[in-house]
């Protein structure tokens, strides 16, 4: 079901920046099965500066995506309680997999996957199955939302 446009501009109106900012933090909440948050921050960048929307929309995502994190570090934990009979060489494939993502694109990935519509509920998910350092990926991924979402701002501009 799709918000009437004539809400999206009621809602804009009466919050402002801030209606922008929780609504991208509840929209970026739900893991797998985004809400259509871009409509709101297209609509938000014909009434409001265009430069402001993307600051509050893509900074209101950054934070809703971070769920994703403790999900992935209670993923790890459960999976080291079964993985008792695990063969030495998966192990070894772990630790290159996290030392690559650590020293290498990390944060390129992380940043490509905020900056574009693809799902980025997974590597924020991987992230912490690996325990990457969290401000990183933050930075990272705020830095690639608040550019989405200027872009998308700016579209409704």
């Amino acid at each position: 079901m799709l918000i009437d446009p004539v809400t999206i501009v009621q809602l804009v109106n009466t919050f402002g920046y801030l209606g922008v900012f929780v609504g991208s933090a509840l929209s970026s909440l739900v893991l797998f099965f985004p809400l259509p948050s871009f409509l709101f921050v297209i609509a938000a960048g014909s009434l409001l500066n265009p430069f402001w929307v993307g600051i509050a929309a893509g900074a209101g995502a950054a934070i809703g995506e971070m769920i994703g994190y403790p999900i992935g570090i209670g993923i790890a934990r459960g999976y080291k309680k079964f993985k008792k009979n695990d063969k030495r060489r998966n192990r070894k494939l772990e630790r290159a997999i996290g030392k690559w993502f650590h020293r290498k694109l990390g944060p390129v990935i992380i940043f490509l996957f905020a900056v574009s519509p693809l799902p980025d509920d997974f590597v924020v998910i991987f992230c912490g199955i690996i325990k990457y350092d969290i401000r990183k990926l933050f930075l990272s991924l705020l830095l690639g939302k608040i550019i989405f979402s200027m872009a998308l701002a700016y579209a409704g501009y």
